[in-house]
């Protein structure tokens, strides 16, 4: 039964979730966190159906000084072919059926549970999109952080978007500057399946224990099949090594000058975003794609500090849809609760 109690709703957990009145409770979710690149990413098909396979240029060719009566040698450029995966990540909800029928609203019991799964779900993706890698976890997908995880040049071509803000402990956050596009970085789903998290009510359904005895059960399903694909590496910037117990004071990393150093890495500066962003025809968008920055709530909450400080010129408070937004040169700050503020130094 512990075992049970653990996976299973129990009347313990059911008491927790009902007014005395037997109408169910609004659960105040304190487990909820802003991950706002959730909000940003551009989705695609994948064109495999695994996966997006996607063809880089490796070399260009070259032409030749001729000389009168001289020949000129043929060349040609060099391509080369990378295929990016996704992961299946999935879960279902089971409840006995007397217990989601005590209290006369099971629809709304039901679903007041199937809000933890959505958020649950989605947390867990962006995780994975931020530190996965299918090197270590073949199951899952590789995020960000195992792409951008060098400082030296011969071990990776990323190593040259990351900058190193100077922690060398274990108390350490990063800041990522990213151009979404689709020839730059988005999302991927496989082919001529449905993108984004699903949630199938597989209603009453008879359960079967391994003794043979039976009972009733209602079932959802929920599945998320996504991945990640940076076709151009070049439109990601990673501010590594940001110590979050050094973020003020003569030794605090100068984030403003690493987001400076970032946006020159891009070989077509981002500039300008409108407030609503469109995944098809993003709005107000100059260059390769629709830029954002991401950080945790730690490093967010000091931008917005520095923000209010007049003498600063690069950041700035906007108001978009009747919200404030913190905005380094027009580019969205945004907050991402899964970054972590536990991060290992990024050495050469």
């Amino acid at each position: 039964m512990a075992v049970l109690a653990t996976t299973n709703l129990t009347l313990a957990d059911w008491a927790k979730r009902v007014e005395d009145d037997g109408r169910v409770s609004i659960i105040v979710d304190l487990l909820s966190q802003a991950n706002e690149m959730m909000e940003d990413m551009i989705w695609m098909e994948g064109n495999q159906t695994d996966g997006y396979k996607t063809t880089v240029r490796t070399g260009l060719p070259s032409g030749t000084w001729r000389n009168l009566y001289a020949g000129v040698q043929p060349t040609k450029s060099t391509a080369a072919q990378i295929v990016e995966r996704v992961g299946n990540l999935e879960a279902y909800s089971v409840i006995d059926k007397d217990l989601a029928d005590l209290n006369g609203n099971t629809a709304e019991f039901r679903l007041a549970e199937d809000a933890a799964f959505f958020e649950g779900m989605t947390q867990q993706m962006q995780a994975a999109l931020l530190y996965s890698s299918q090197l270590s976890n073949p199951n899952q997908i590789t995020g960000f952080a195992p792409r951008y995880n060098t400082l030296t040049a011969s071990e990776a071509e990323t190593a040259g978007n990351v900058i190193d803000m100077g922690g060398t402990g274990s108390t350490n956050t990063s800041i990522w500057f990213v151009q979404w596009g689709q020839d730059t970085c988005f999302g991927i789903f496989p082919r001529s399946k449905i993108g984004g998290l699903q949630h199938v009510d597989l209603g009453q359904w008879t359960e079967t224990l391994s003794t043979g005895a039976k009972y009733q059960v209602y079932q959802s399903h929920f599945k998320w099949e996504a991945g990640l694909c940076i076709r151009d590496w070049r439109y990601v910037v990673r501010l590594a090594n940001i110590d979050v117990t050094l973020l003020s004071g003569v030794n605090a990393a100068n984030i403003i000058n690493g987001l400076v150093r970032a946006a020159h890495l891009f070989p077509r500066a981002p500039r300008g975003l409108a407030p609503v962003q469109n995944a098809t025809r993003p709005s107000g968008v100059v260059g390769q794609g629709r830029a954002a920055i991401y950080c945790n709530r730690t490093v967010s909450t000091f931008l917005d500090l520095q923000a209010m400080n007049k003498a600063n010129v690069w950041l700035r408070q906007e108001e978009w849809d009747g919200k404030p937004v913190t905005t380094f040169r027009s580019v969205p700050i945004r907050t991402v609760d899964q970054l972590l503020s536990t991060e290992s130094a990024v050495v050469a």
